[in-house]
């Protein structure tokens, strides 16, 4: 069984997802909407959040650093810590990922690779105390790995807060539960991502129903909708 999914993003009103390209408002800007989004995943209260590999790398700026070494090196997986109080989940494929320390803003690391990943990488991950998981496939199987983290961590709630196509993999899997998405009084008007990228469109594929819709300060509005198989 594997653990409630919320996507939680925040978009321009013409769907980007980069404040930096955004345009300004009167309302408010970038400092006081990422406080927003901040508030807003904390009042989620998630037992964990995921990203992709690209939003990974820019809190972890590690550099390669495999022990000496590698010695036994457990697979499927290996949990160096399973009583944080919160998980920043990472997917890596391919093991790309190197981190300086073993957690973000206090919440512990979980890097989900593919099967091909060397065991020098699981060692180094190991030795930096960073749990992972070690998919079956050479591409992570996504609802293998959720069941994971909910049985072994006990993670019940998961925030699901990447970039367009990790958004898209998840639904295509059929693994997010609900959509929560901030709207920001701003324009992008530079073709970027949207909120999710699927293969062939989306029509006649789900349904979706509103659940709330408010407007929480600075121009911005809260979307949330639950997702019908």
């Amino acid at each position: 069984m594997k653990p409630e999914v919320v996507c939680l993003m925040m978009s321009s009103l013409d769907g980007g997802l980069h404040p930096s390209q955004w345009t300004a408002s009167p309302d408010g800007g970038r400092k006081e909407w990422t406080a927003l989004y901040q508030t807003t995943h904390e009042a989620l209260r998630g037992d964990a959040w995921i990203v992709g590999r690209v939003t990974m790398a820019e809190m972890a700026k590690g550099k390669p650093h495999p022990p000496q070494s590698t010695g036994s090196v457990e697979r499927p997986q290996h949990f160096a810590d399973r009583k944080a109080n919160n998980y920043a989940i990472a997917l890596d494929t391919s093991g790309k990922l190197h981190f300086t320390r073993p957690d973000v803003d206090g919440d512990h690391i979980v890097v989900i690779l593919g099967s091909e990943v060397p065991d020098a990488h699981l060692a180094e991950l190991a030795a930096d105390g960073i749990s992972y998981i070690v998919s079956s496939s050479a591409e992570i199987d996504l609802r293998a790995a959720l069941d994971v983290l909910k049985q072994e961590l006990g993670i019940r709630k998961l925030l699901l807060e990447g970039g367009a196509a990790i958004n898209g993999a998840f639904f295509a899997a059929g693994l997010i539960d609900e959509f929560h998405l901030l709207v920001a009084p701003a324009l992008d008007g530079s073709g970027g991502q949207p909120v999710v990228t699927f293969d062939g469109g989306l029509a006649g594929k789900t349904q979706l129903s509103l659940l709330s819709a408010e407007a929480i300060g600075n121009g911005v509005i809260a979307l949330r909708y639950k997702v019908h198989a």
